[in-house]
């Protein structure tokens, strides 16, 4: 652990994998989702908005490898012998047959200094040829599923388009197979309290997940969400109120899973609420001290091995 050994922090354990230093090149492929093509819904999730998460280089009208040229030419100049990481990120990245998503993940390996791939999907577009598929790739391979709450109510409030049992079957079913398994959670969801959060902490800690990633909620432009939050104003979170709720997840948390991040930083014009003006390391500097003061760490208060 780093954090002064109170959280088993990504950076910490990435630096492990590789003898060099590694860095993920986003890429947008094209991809829809289910609850927004219409095969289980419309409308995605409504708290969604891809323009939040995607940077410049970014472009699906530019091939795969075009994408990765452009994310080395971005981190080159800062990095000169710097090592990719192919992160297939926009939308839900499994969700076409394998004969078509085998020749876009091989196409991203073929690009020099790519050395693993990073794949962002939804537990319901995963079959088992494609893990047997990923799994047999000779090279570093995670699968980072939305898992976002593990409550079924409010999967369905979210139009989530799945039950918290899908999750839990197809993280065990990429755990089997040897594959790196991360998962992603938002805080402060519609309807989920500080108890809710903390009771879910346990229930994530049993899932055979190896990495997590914890957002906060955000209320954006355009969405569903944010006409629900303008029509009648729910709660978000103050930066002090989550750096709380953070800490406290966290010591729910077993001490071997490894925290890639707790917060999400949208651009500010798209951005409704909450509006921190605060950087994500800034956020982080303020979650270790908070532990310090109050000593707590990773694994605390939980009963997980």
């Amino acid at each position: 652990m780093s954090t002064k050994n109170r959280i088993n922090d990504f950076g910490t354990w990435i630096r492990q994998r590789f003898p060099f230093r590694v860095q993920k090149l986003s890429i947008d492929a094209g991809f829809s989702c289910p609850n927004r093509d219409g095969r289980i819904g419309t409308g995605g999730c409504i708290y969604c908005d891809n323009r939040t998460f995607n940077p410049a280089y970014c472009d699906n009208k530019l091939s795969v490898s075009q994408q990765l040229e452009r994310g080395k030419a971005f981190f080159a100049k800062k990095y000169p012998c710097m090592k990719y990481l192919a992160y297939f990120q926009a939308y839900t990245n499994t969700y076409a047959p394998l004969s078509q998503l085998a020749p876009l993940y091989e196409e991203a390996l073929q690009v020099e200094d790519v050395v693993g791939l990073v794949i962002g999907t939804r537990p319901d577009c995963v079959s088992t040829e494609l893990l047997d598929y990923l799994a047999s790739l000779p090279v570093f391979v995670l699968l980072e599923y939305g898992i976002e709450s593990c409550n079924d109510g409010t999967l369905k409030r979210i139009n989530r388009g799945h039950d918290f049992e899908c999750v839990r079957r197809i993280v065990g079913e990429t755990h089997r197979r040897g594959l790196l398994t991360g998962g992603h959670v938002i805080l402060g969801l519609p309807g989920e309290d500080e108890a809710e959060s903390i009771r879910q902490a346990g229930i994530i800690s049993q899932l055979p997940l190896d990495i997590l990633k914890i957002h906060q909620m955000q209320v954006i432009q355009g969405t569903r969400l944010a006409e629900l939050y303008q029509q009648e104003p729910f709660h978000v979170y103050s930066v002090e109120e989550y750096v709380r709720l953070v800490s406290l997840y966290v010591s729910h948390l077993r001490p071997t899973l490894v925290l890639e991040r707790f917060v999400s930083q949208s651009p500010p014009q798209l951005l409704l609420a909450p509006r921190w003006g605060i950087k994500n390391h800034e956020f982080t500097h303020l979650l270790e001290r908070y532990m310090e003061k109050t000593d707590t760490w990773q694994g605390k208060a939980c009963s997980t091995p």
